[in-house]
Parts: structure tokens; sequence; C-alpha cells
């Protein structure tokens, strides 16, 4: 289980949010709202433990991020704004430095699935430096469906997806819930519709009545 306590956050002088807590039990969707400024990139940042809060704590099984780093780095994949992917390396060696990195056996398969699932076949063998911005964040989101970790922390997933590609990815976070796995998410796109309750809070002024959840 993962827990913000309290948490504030301030950014150029400017409070973003404070009082906030709330919890993510296996099974959980969880998405986080709030206008352009609230706090949302900052939010997912303080919560992969990239970041530390002004005030506040997150915990991981009951203990602060900072105690048991390495665990729940182990059991977290966070995926930012930034691709996060190696320019020099084509997609399918990127993923596959990936799955090898996550001490996983190396399953050429299974990347050749992930790269068809995010639209890159054809593009398996051409640099990542020479992709369009949309064509490296699909690289990067096809770590998902490589990805062991049970806590997925995601900075607006669905930009530069298809209509197609939007569904494919809802049906595996709903997968990973099923799963009892975990899911954090920003977006400004509407979701397309899943079985699975995707529960929401919206990241308010300081100020303002705290959000939990």
């Amino acid at each position: 289980m993962l827990e913000a306590k309290n948490l504030a956050c301030i950014r150029d002088d400017r409070e973003l949010f404070s009082s906030l807590s709330f919890r993510v039990a296996p099974g959980d969707i969880l998405q986080i709202e709030g206008n352009n400024g609230a706090g949302k990139t900052s939010l997912l940042r303080i919560l992969a433990g990239l970041a530390r809060p002004e005030r506040g704590e997150v915990c991981w099984q009951q203990e602060n991020i900072s105690v048991v780093r390495e665990e729940y780095h182990r059991d977290l994949l966070y995926i930012g704004h930034q691709a996060g992917i190696k320019l020099a390396l084509t997609p399918f060696e990127n993923l596959a430095f990936y799955q090898a990195a996550g001490g996983g056996p190396r399953d050429e398969k299974v990347v050749w699935q992930a790269l068809e699932q995010v639209g890159l076949l054809g593009y398996e063998e051409l640099p990542a430096a020479g992709l369009s911005a949309g064509q490296r964040r699909r690289v990067a989101l096809a770590r998902l469906w490589l990805s062991p970790a049970r806590l997925w922390i995601l900075d607006e997933p669905f930009t530069a997806i298809d209509k197609q590609g939007a569904a494919q990815l809802i049906s595996l976070l709903a997968g990973h819930s099923a799963a009892l796995g975990m899911v954090l998410l920003t977006t400004h796109q509407a979701l397309p519709a899943t079985t699975v309750p995707i529960r929401k809070i919206a990241l308010m002024p300081a100020g303002e009545i705290p959000c939990s959840g």
C-alpha cells in the first residue's frame, strides 16, 4: 500500500497544495486532476521519491520511502514527461535493456509484442534519436507491457496515443488493477471506458478544503 500523509509542496515561493493525504491499495487506479500549475507533476515526483515534500511523508508498506528506497524502487515504474530512453539505442534495444535491467529472463517475443501494442513495428531498428517525440513516448510506454512492478506512476500516459492505442492502454491498466497492481496517473484527456472504477483526486490551491481519499 502507498500512503501520502499531509503532503505540502512549494514551488517558486508558491504553495501548490497542502494537507494532502490519501492511500492507494492493491487493485486501485487513482487519477490526479487539477488545472495547469496545480502541482500534478510535482506530486507524482514526490510520490516516486524524485523530490521531497515541503511537509509530510510518503510511505510504502507503512515505511517512509526514504527508509525502504531500494525495495520501493523495485516495486515502482515511473514514467514522467520525459521519455527516459537512450537515444543512441533502437526501440528494440531500449526495451531489451529495460527487460534485462528488471532482472527477468530475456524474452524477445515479449519485446516484439510490446512494440506492436504501441504501434512501433517498422521502427524497431531505427535509433531513438531519429524518432518523433510522440514515438519516443511510445517507446517509454512500451515498458508497461514488460514491467513486473506493482506500482505504476504515470504522468500524462495518453499523450500522443491514438484512440486504438488509448483503448489498449486502458485495458492494460485495468488488467494490472485486476492482478492487484496499483496505478496513479494524470491526464488531460477523457479516459476510455473501463469496467474498473477509477478514483479521482482533485488538487486544490492551498487554503481550500484539502483533498483526500
